[in-house]
Order: C-alpha cells, then structure tokens, then sequence
C-alpha cells in the first residue's frame, strides 16, 4: 500500500510546473508526510490520555488539523470532497494560512528541543512549490491512505522514505551529498559499538542517516528498559544540519524512524569557535560523512587552529574537539586527506595522530558513493592517546559498483569480522606509528600483499553516467527555457 501510495504521489509531482527533481518531490512529499504523520501522533497522544483520565491539550489548533483542512471525512469515513478545500482555494490556505501559523510555533515553543519549535522551524525553512491545487489535493488523497498506527507500518514507512532519500541522492545536482550508502553506515556504527546512555553526534548530519542507523542499531538491544527508551528519545542522537531542505529530511526521517522529536539544530556547525567548546559540549561518539570539496571563508576558517579552506578538514577538527576524552569517531573523508603534502593536511594528520589512537582505516573502492567520482576512507580513532598502530583494510567486493551494482551488507561482513582482532589478511595489514614519517605523517593505503585492485569500470555503468549527465543537462535546459 505504501509503496504504490509514495507511486502515485511522485506522478503528479511530476505532472507540477513549481517541482522539477527528485529533490522537490522528496522536499513536497516530506511536509505533507510530517502533518500526516503528527495528526496520527496527536490522536494517539489523546486516546492513552483518555485511557488514564488525563485531559491532552493538542498543539495544533482545530482549524489546522489535518482532519479539518486536508481531510474532512464523511459518515462513510472517506474524504468528504464537498466539504474538502481543492484548487486555487486549498493552495492559498496553505500558503497564506496555515504555514505561517506553523511558523509561529517556533516563537512559542518553550525551547529549541521541543517538537512544537521543530514543526514552527520547518515551516518557517520550507515553501509549498506545489502550484496547482488540483495536484495538491491529489497528493492529500494519496497520503490520507497512509496508516502510522503500528510499529510494521512506521517500518515499512521509514524504509520507503529512505528510498526516496537514496533516489535523490543518485539523481544528481547536489543530492549525493544527502546520501551514505546505508550498508557502510551500519558497518561504521558495528564496529564503532555505541552503548545506552552514550551521547552520538553528527554535526553534518545530511538526512540524517548515521542517526537513524544507530538508533536502530540500538533499538534492537535486547531487555530494554523504560529508562532506556526514554533515554534513547530524548538524550542520545544529537546533530546540526546547515542546509534548510536537508534539515527538513533529518527531523521527517528521525521521526518515521520513531524519535519523537529530534534534537537537530539548524545551523553552520564551521561557525562554532573551537576556543569556546566546554566539556561539557562533548560527545561519546562522533559518526559523520562531512562535505568535501567545499570552500569556507577566511572569518569561518578563524574558528579552528589548523586554517584551511577544505570543509571536510574543517569538520574533522570540530569532530576531534567535540569528542570526549575517550570517545569513539568513524568518519568518512577523501582518500588524498592520507596522503596530500599540504600544510593544512600534514598538520591535520598529526594532530590526528597525536591526540587519537587511528585504530582503523577503512579504504572504500571507486563506485561506493553513487555519482561521486571520489574515492573515500573511514577513520576509526578513539581520543585521548596516541595512535601506536594503524591497522587497514582494502575493501574490493570483486566487482565494479555503480547503480545497478552498489554496496550491500556482506560485501562489508568481513572487515567487520577482521576488525574484532585487527588480523591480518590479503586484504588487510597494519602499521606501526614508529614507522610513520614524522615529516609528512603520510598514511597512505600501501597494500604489502600487492593487492592494489585496479577496478575498471562496466559499460553498463559509463552507460548509467552518460544517461545521468544527459538528464542533468536536459533539466538545466529546461530550467533556462523556463526563464525566458
């Protein structure tokens, strides 16, 4: 059901002028889901309230309820569409009345971490590019199907929305940058082993996968007490998230995954002056795939004492400071970030080395993120001694990784077996620090047991990026066309 429901609903995305990708359709789609989804939150609410002979004061006001404006249900329980808003009259209660009324939450909310300010931030980020009402109403009908009510349903639903995420992130333009392949987050979160009642932190959280998986990942603990889900909601998964769209995909996926409200700032974690971090700012756990490639400005640059542009160099020092002494980090960083012979790298790599043990690094072949070219490592470090040995493994799965091909969970089975005791293996070695050049830090990926896999990749995959970069020239067009 919800599978053809998340069908029928990107058709007429497709069929709307004011959507033209798979980021809006996830961006429009995601809205309507959260008001769905906190209208079956707050009935659930009032019906244990009722169940106590409590009294719940709802958040959202009569006429703002997705029963009122959305969907008005007649005796049959099926949408009453003489009563029910469409066209241009549903497009402008939406845009003139009930969106700034959401916004308005975020001035009433008590604080920052309360689900009241989240609903008033989201709304206050995002905009309806839905420009026909007609389509509007269409796209209700479909989401009205959709049932949250038991634990398989928010399953399915969670699993669905993550799809649409991962279609995004293959769909060009900027959405890869939302999007880790889920097989390798939950080999980091294994290995990395995160307990109840350690703080986890993603300061780049993107749609906010890393989070997900650990709480699933956590979720799945076997004897879990009250105290301990309650913990798991309200004091574990923190991030910071700078992009408005991004944001508004971390706070709906979190919620779809079952954290009520999720503490998720919105903000430029790279203004955040190291000088002022306080222990009492620190994580247990750093899990995080930063931006890479980007360029910061020199005010922003003045926050962290190693200066450089990178933003990835940027975040792996805001991560290290954010740690607590002997908290856990897995990062995913650019494989050159081993090797470069810049100033910023080679005192970036000491101080990673010195301040932390790198236990671990895992080396990611060509393919792992779809339509990024770059290859990638994973650091695994604990911080507050350093680093004595370095133990690598070279991932190959034995075949060449594209769309039709991309990273599952056994390809990653054995690293995550091999880790346990560091062994060693065709694929995988270690290395003291003692024999690490002091002058340049280099820690590049050197295989000893020659296996320095040379992946050429399958026509199907060169066929896959023609076709992609074609789509991506076609829509950049098309957008021109509609300018003029």
């Amino acid at each position: 059901m919800f599978e053809q429901a998340f069908k029928n609903i990107d058709d007429v995305l497709r069929k709307e002028a004011g959507c033209a990708s798979e980021l809006d359709y996830t961006e429009q789609s995601s809205w309507l889901l959260f008001l769905k989804y906190l209208d079956a939150l707050e009935h659930s609410k009032a019906m244990e309230a009722e169940l106590e002979g409590k009294k719940y004061t709802w958040l959202i006001d009569p006429p703002y309820r997705w029963e009122t404006w959305a969907a008005p249900k007649g005796k049959d329980g099926k949408i009453d569409h003489n009563a029910a808003m469409t066209g241009d009259d549903l497009r402008d209660f939406v845009n003139q009345t009930l969106f700034p009324y959401l916004h308005r939450f975020k001035e009433k909310a008590a604080n920052s971490k309360t689900l009241e300010y989240k609903i008033g931030e989201i709304f206050g980020e995002i905009k309806n590019k839905i420009q026909s009402g007609y389509n509007l109403r269409d796209i209700i009908d479909h989401i009205d199907e959709l049932r949250f009510g038991s634990q398989a349903e928010k399953h399915e639903l969670s699993h669905l929305y993550e799809a649409k995420i991962k279609n995004m992130g293959n769909a060009g333009r900027n959405g890869g940058e939302y999007y880790t392949p889920r097989p390798l987050i939950r080999a980091m979160v294994q290995v990395v082993d995160p307990k109840i009642g350690e703080t986890i932190y993603d300061g780049a959280c993107g749609s906010a996968g890393f989070l997900c998986e650990a709480f699933d990942y956590l979720r799945a603990k076997p004897q879990l007490t009250t105290r301990d889900l309650k913990t798991l909601q309200e004091a574990t998964f923190y991030g910071i998230e700078k992009k408005s769209l991004a944001y508004v995909i971390a706070i709906m996926n979190m919620i779809l995954h079952g954290i009520e409200a999720p503490n998720i700032a919105h903000a430029n974690t790279l203004a955040l002056n190291l000088a002022d971090v306080q222990d009492k700012d620190r994580f247990d756990i750093v899990l995080a795939n930063p931006p890479f490639g980007g360029k910061e400005r020199k005010e922003v640059q003045q926050n962290f004492p190693i200066k450089t542009g990178e933003t990835a160099f940027l975040f792996l020092q805001h991560f290290i400071k954010f740690l607590k002494a002997g908290g856990r980090g897995a990062i995913v960083i650019k494989n050159t970030f081993l090797s470069n012979t810049d100033n910023a790298s080679v005192s970036l790599r000491k101080h990673l080395l010195e301040s932390c043990n790198l236990h671990t690094v895992l080396d990611c072949p060509g393919g792992t993120f779809q339509g990024a070219g770059v290859k990638t490592v994973v650091l695994f470090f604990e911080k507050g001694a350093p680093t004595r040995k370095v133990w690598y493994y070279q991932l190959d799965p034995g075949r060449n990784m594209g769309k039709t091909n991309p990273l599952n969970d056994a390809d990653l089975a054995e690293f995550i077996e091999l880790q346990k005791t560091f062994a060693d293996s065709p694929k995988s070695w270690s290395v003291d620090a003692a024999g690490i050049d002091p002058a340049t830090f280099d820690l590049s990926v050197k295989n000893p047991n020659g296996n320095e896999a040379v992946v050429h990749r399958s026509p199907q995959d060169i066929m896959d990026e023609i076709a992609a970069l074609d789509e991506q020239s076609a829509q950049v067009l098309g957008n021109i066309r509609a300018l003029l």
